[in-house]
This record gives C-alpha cells, sequence and structure tokens, in this order.
C-alpha cells in the first residue's frame, strides 16, 4: 500500500472532522475520495500531506516523493508560468530536465501563456499551474484537492488525462465533488460522509452491487403520473419515481420488464417519447451512501 490510516480522527474543539478512518491507498492506483461537503476531504488530504496533524490514529506514507495541490493554488503574483514551474523543479530535484519543464506546462494546456505572469491568470489557469507544479518533480504520490473544480469542459478534460497517464507511474489520490470524473479515471474510490469511510474498494466492485438493479428512464407526453400509477401497480416494478413527464423506475427482473414493460405502458394511453435502460453510476451508489 502507498497510504495507509488505522483510526485516524481529527477534531477542532468540539466539532469531529474525521473518525477513526482506515484508509488503503493500493501503490500505483488513481484513488477517488469523494463525499459531500464539509465530509472531511480536505482535512484527510492535509494530514496525508503532513499539512495537518490527527488527533489520534496512525498514517503511514510509503512514498519518497508527494506532490501536492491544494483546491485553491496561490503563486507569486510577478513570476510567470514557467519560471513558477521551473521553481517548483528546483525544489523537487535541480538534476530534472528543464525540458521538462514545458512537458508538464503542455500537458496541463499552459504552452500558450508559459511566459505570462501569473498574476492576470483566472482560478482555472491557476488549478492547471498548480497540477503542473506538483507533477514537475516526478512524485510517487500525488496528492490533488477538486483539481477540476474550477475548469471548463476543456481544461477539465487536459487534467483528467494528465490524472489517467499517471496511472501506474505514481499513486494519485483525488478529491471530488464531480462525480463522473471520479468514474471516468479512477480505479480505486472512497466515499466520506460526515468524517466516517462509508465505503472503500474498488469502482468495479462498488457497481456491482447497483448492477443486480436494472433502471429505466421513461419520458412520456403528458400523463406521468398515470404511467407511474400503472407502474407502481406490477409486482416487477421494485420502486417508481415520476418527474413530470419523467418516470423512473427500478428492478430487479430485468427479464420481466423487456417482456411487459410496453403492455403496461400501451394499457395506459399516454404518448410515449422514450424508454431507456441506464447502468447504474457512482452517482446513484454515493446518494445511497450518504443520506
Amino acid at each position: 500500500m502507498s497510504v495507509r490510516t488505522v483510526n485516524l480522527s481529527k477534531r477542532y474543539g468540539d466539532t469531529v472532522a474525521l473518525e477513526s478512518v482506515d484508509l488503503a491507498v493500493p501503490t500505483g492506483s488513481v484513488y477517488g475520495l469523494v463525499g459531500p461537503n464539509g465530509a472531511g476531504k480536505t482535512t484527510l488530504l492535509g494530514i496525508l500531506s503532513g499539512l495537518r496533524r490527527p488527533t489520534g490514529g496512525s498514517v503511514e506514507v510509503s512514498s519518497t516523493r508527494v506532490g501536492v495541490l491544494p483546491d485553491t493554488p496561490r503563486f507569486d503574483t510577478w513570476l510567470t508560468a514557467r519560471e513558477v514551474v521551473d521553481l517548483a523543479r528546483t525544489l523537487a530535484d535541480p538534476a530534472i530536465s528543464t525540458e521538462r519543464v514545458d512537458a508538464v506546462l503542455d500537458g496541463a494546456g499552459l504552452s500558450d501563456v508559459a511566459g505570462r505572469r501569473v498574476g492576470g491568470f483566472s482560478r482555472g489557469m491557476l488549478q492547471r499551474l498548480g497540477l503542473a507544479a506538483s507533477v514537475i518533480g516526478e512524485p510517487d504520490l500525488l496528492l490533488l484537492d477538486e483539481p477540476a473544480a474550477a475548469l471548463d469542459p476543456a481544461g477539465r478534460r487536459e487534467v483528467l488525462d494528465l490524472i489517467a497517464r499517471l496511472r501506474g507511474q505514481a499513486t494519485v489520490v483525488f478529491s471530488s465533488h464531480i462525480l463522473d470524473d471520479v468514474q471516468e479515471v479512477c480505479d480505486e474510490v472512497g466515499i466520506l460522509r460526515r468524517g466516517e469511510l462509508v465505503y472503500q474498494g474498488s469502482l468495479d466492485g462498488l457497481l456491482a452491487g447497483r448492477r443486480r438493479v436494472t433502471t429505466y428512464v421513461i419520458m412520456v407526453r403528458g400523463g406521468g403520473s398515470v404511467v407511474g400509477d400503472a407502474l407502481g401497480g406490477v409486482d416487477w416494478v421494485d420502486a417508481v419515481d415520476v418527474d413530470g413527464d419523467r418516470i423512473t423506475f427500478e428492478t430487479e427482473d430485468r427479464a420481466q420488464a423487456e417482456r411487459h414493460l410496453m403492455r403496461v405502458l400501451t394499457a395506459t394511453d399516454v404518448p410515449l417519447v422514450s424508454v431507456v435502460p441506464r447502468e447504474p453510476t457512482l452517482e446513484d451508489v454515493f446518494l445511497e451512501a450518504t443520506r
């Protein structure tokens, strides 16, 4: 394991930020740390990076080089982007080639502004610059706090691609409230709720428990409540939710749904727009785990 905590806790006065957290991050994995605001994600990353002290428990980090990206990175405003990354290179390991500076700036989508002073950078540009400065030292362990939170879609794509390329080369732990990002690039997931780690394991293992349930999304033109009532009256439907003309239902018997669903819908005589079976997502499991 690259990172392991045992019975880790953190309190701020009477406020419990972390409670008995046993984190286990496999070496070379991309580990996504998710949870509602205030769940303890930033506190946990701060402890792993050595920037905060735990109240109790132990932390073991086997990596010798650790890169850290806070959620709001700040730099001296008179430095250019290239100077910021080159300074980080010098501090991490002067033996690293200066050619790598331009390579990581390009990977973060900052080649065009490498010579600009960072005082005029947007928050999203600072986020990408922080990531470039974090990886220039070729860390064994990279701790990222909401690395794509302030980015536009193009910037998010670049950051996610960069993180994905690090799989196997470094261990990455990053927190995010953008669950689609976590599902796309992570192979391990930890879910925090009110300071407690309520799930930890592989993403596939997390979603496997939901795959026995098939979710269908039905769109109709008027009469959504009629369709909802009809589906609620059949024994192979486990749960129904109606939101205007959008009906969502769950079933553990997909074969029965495929055999009888159209008959139920036809009997309502409500105009049908679409019927789409939906695979379980990290958001589905996250909402269940954090209720």
